[in-house]
C-alpha cells in the first residue's frame, strides 16, 4: 500500500510486499486480532469458487483488536477500501456489520469503538450511521474517537443477520 491519500485515512506507514505477509502472519497468530479479507464481487473473473483466493477481486479489509486490558468485551474496529472503484458501494458497511456480528456471537463484544481521523469524512459517515457515537477527540491526534455499545435489541438485531451470511470454514 503506497498511495499517500490511503495510507493518511488509515494511519498507516508503507510497507514492502514482504513486511505485509510478515504482518499477516503475525496477525493471524494472535487471538487479539481478527481480520476479514474484503472482495468486490463485481471483480472476480469467471465463477466464484470458495478456497480459490480471487486476488484480482481483493479490495480490502476489516479489522478488530481486543486489545483494552480492563474489559475483555470491548473491540476497536478498523475498515479500510484501498481499492477506489470500490468505494462508496456498501462494502465497507456490509463488512462493518459482519466483523462486528461475528465479535458479538463468537467472542462476547458488547462494545465497540473506532479511532478516526478527522478528514476521514467517509469512514465518520460510515460509523455515524451504524450508531457510533463520539466520545472523545484528539487535538494531537487530529482522530475522533467513537463508540457503540451493543444493547440486547441491538444484539438481537446483528445476530439475526447471520442468518442471511453464508459461512465459509
Amino acid at each position: 500500500m503506497k498511495d499517500p491519500s490511503l495510507l493518511q485515512a488509515t494511519g498507516s506507514e508503507p510497507l514492502t510486499l514482504q513486511q505485509e505477509y510478515h504482518m499477516q502472519l503475525s496477525w493471524s497468530r494472535d487471538p487479539n486480532k481478527e481480520t476479514f479479507i474484503v472482495l468486490d464481487k463485481d471483480l472476480v473473473v469467471g465463477d466464484f469458487s470458495h478456497g480459490e483466493p480471487h486476488l484480482e477481486a481483493v479490495v480490502g479489509d476489516v479489522n478488530i483488536f481486543m486489545n483494552d486490558l480492563d474489559n475483555p468485551h470491548v473491540a476497536e474496529v478498523e475498515i479500510m477500501i484501498a481499492e477506489p472503484k470500490s468505494r462508496r458501494k456498501g462494502l465497507g458497511k456490509e463488512s462493518v456489520m459482519m466483523m462486528m456480528t461475528f465479535a458479538i456471537e463468537k467472542l462476547g463484544i458488547n462494545i465497540f469503538r473506532v479511532k478516526i481521523g478527522e478528514s476521514n469524512g467517509a469512514s465518520l459517515d460510515l460509523f455515524q450511521k451504524l450508531g457510533f457515537v463520539q466520545t472523545s477527540y484528539s487535538s494531537i491526534f487530529k482522530e475522533v474517537n467513537l463508540e457503540l455499545q451493543i444493547t440486547q435489541p441491538k444484539k438481537e438485531e446483528m445476530l439475526g443477520l447471520m442468518g442471511i451470511v453464508i459461512e465459509h470454514t
